[in-house]
Formats: structure tokens, sequence, C-alpha cells
């Protein structure tokens, strides 16, 4: 069972990642949706799928020590962002990178149940 958690942890990790990417890229090669763009936004996503996808989803996978670090740093690093899209941009950010960035934290969160789930099954 517990080989099957990290499985689905670290798929859920590169799907993640793999949105961001998209998203992310998509906005950085000129394809800009039909509301303002925080200029920093589109890069920041595009190299936390580059990190989630690369890295991330690779130890999960591995099952390496550095799994429960990466699940930890990476929401996180979104949970700051979060942070500081509500505070500084609150008045200029667009629902959708809201919502897009909600999605990250809960889906980051289950990686990190999982991954507890997981450590606690193997014990």
């Amino acid at each position: 069972m517990n080989k099957t958690l990290d499985k689905i942890a670290s798929a859920l990790a590169f799907i993640i990642g793999a949105m961001a990417v998209f998203a992310g890229g998509k906005v950085l090669l000129g394809t800009l949706p039909d509301y303002y763009v925080i200029d920093w936004l589109p890069t920041y996503n595009f190299i936390m799928g580059m990190v989630s996808i690369f890295f991330s989803s690779v130890v999960i996978w591995k099952n390496n020590k550095l799994a429960m670090p990466a699940a930890i740093g990476t929401f996180g690093i979104h949970a700051i962002v979060m942070l500081i899209l509500q505070a500084a941009y609150r008045e200029v950010v667009a629902p959708d990178s809201i919502v897009a960035m909600t999605v990250r934290l809960v889906i980051w969160a289950v990686i990190i149940i999982l991954l507890i789930v997981q450590q606690r099954k193997s014990k």
C-alpha cells in the first residue's frame, strides 16, 4: 500500500507542476489572458512547475529522504506567494490566479498527507 501512496503523491506533484509550466509558459511565450497579469507571476509559476516536475515528483517517486522536505517546502513557498498576492496585490490579482494558487495549495497539502500516511504505514 505505501508504495502506491508515494506513486500517487508523485503523480500529483508531476501533474500540478505540468499545469503550472503550461499556464506560466503560455504567458511567457506571449499568449496573454483576458485579465491583468502580475509581471512576475508567470515566471514564478513556470519555475515552480519545473521544480515540481523535475525535482519534487522525482524524490517523492523514489521515496527519497528529501520527499517530505520537498513537499513541505513547495507548499510553504506557494503559501508565501498566496499571502503576498492577498496582501500586496489584492486589488489587481486576477481571480483565476487566486483559484490556481488555491488548487496548488490543496494538492500539495494532499501530497503531504499522503507522505505522512506512507511514513506511518512504513513503521
